[in-house]
């Protein structure tokens, strides 16, 4: 199923592409989709204008260079993907990538991500993308892996009191599954339950629960919540095989400690949004889980997310 129709590569031009362009490529490959890659520097100096034109041809060929260093290790053939190049030199440069996702109707953006210490997670413009771009955003990290053995994982929240949310996850669903289908062909499906009233109701001296009720209502909980699970994943429509993680915890640890104990390679996670409004409220749950990610994201929001930058 093709899912993407209208790619964006987004490149610095200055370092090698090399792993964040092999997962573009194969996105684009397995999509049967262009790929415009966009290659976003700085602004020259205005005392060298001399120079200019030869620095910009530079930038081109190095990434020329990475795409068919890339084409090789893949064993692409030349024409298998139909590729743009352009260039953008400004200071605000996630500003123009959305920029260029509104005025030209791209659907996925792909970037390598940010280098960061070994805890993991993204840098100042990985998240001003996954904060503002209205369309799905891309964070390649290096894969070791030949893709029969990418592991790749879904987050699901299946307690959602809007039809926007649930629609969402069954999207999310959708992809991992296509994704999974294009890799190693096993799906991880993660969801984290709780109730938080149980440690206050056990230590609370002026109200006193048994403990056996106190263990009921706690095993109904986890007994909801994973019966609303299944019943999402039912309802999207996937098929193949996956395995279900129903994970007792917060989110913001138990995610990023799954992908590093699991050794997932590609995560999809929803973001969460005030849908039909300008702004995003990423999510504090959201962006811790980022923050500590060592595999490579594929973040989703909410149909209806109106980004607050502007087509010009």
């Amino acid at each position: 199923m093709r899912h993407f129709h209208n790619l964006l590569y987004v490149s610095h031009g200055t370092a090698d592409d090399t792993e964040g362009l092999k997962q573009a490529l194969s996105l684009a490959r397995n999509n049967a989709a262009p790929l415009k890659v966009m290659v976003v520097g700085p602004e020259f100096p205005r005392e060298f204008p001399n120079y200019q034109k030869n620095y910009e041809t530079l930038l081109l060929e190095q990434v020329e260079q990475s795409i068919d260093t890339t084409k090789a290790a893949l064993e692409l053939p030349h024409d298998a993907v139909d590729i743009r190049l352009t260039l953008v030199a400004d200071r605000t440069p996630a500003i123009k990538v959305i920029q260029e996702v509104i005025q030209h109707g791209h659907d996925l953006v792909i970037k390598e991500a940010e280098p960061r210490d070994k805890r993991g997670g993204f840098k100042a413009i990985d998240m001003e993308l996954l904060r503002k771009c209205p369309v799905p955003v891309w964070l390649c990290k290096p894969i070791s892996h030949s893709r029969q053995h990418i592991k790749v994982a879904v987050a699901i929240d299946p307690e959602t009191q809007e039809p926007v949310t649930e629609q969402l996850s069954k999207r999310m669903l959708e992809l991992s599954r296509s994704l999974a289908d294009s890799c190693s062909g096993d799906l991880h499906i993660i969801s984290c339950w709780d109730y938080e009233f149980e440690g206050y109701l056990r230590k609370n001296v002026w109200v006193k629960t048994p403990d056996t009720k106190i263990e009921e209502t706690v095993l109904k909980a986890k007994t909801d919540h994973r019966a609303a699970l299944l019943n999402l994943i039912n309802t999207s429509g996937i098929h193949g095989p996956h395995r279900v993680h129903h994970l007792r915890g917060d989110p913001s640890d138990q995610i990023p400690r799954f992908v590093r104990d699991h050794k997932v390679n590609i995560l999809v996670m929803g973001t969460v949004a005030r849908t039909g409004i300008p702004g995003f409220m990423f999510g504090n749950t959201a962006e811790n889980i980022v923050q500590q990610l060592s595999c490579s994201l594929m973040a989703l929001k909410p149909q209806g997310f109106v980004s607050p930058v502007k087509a010009f």
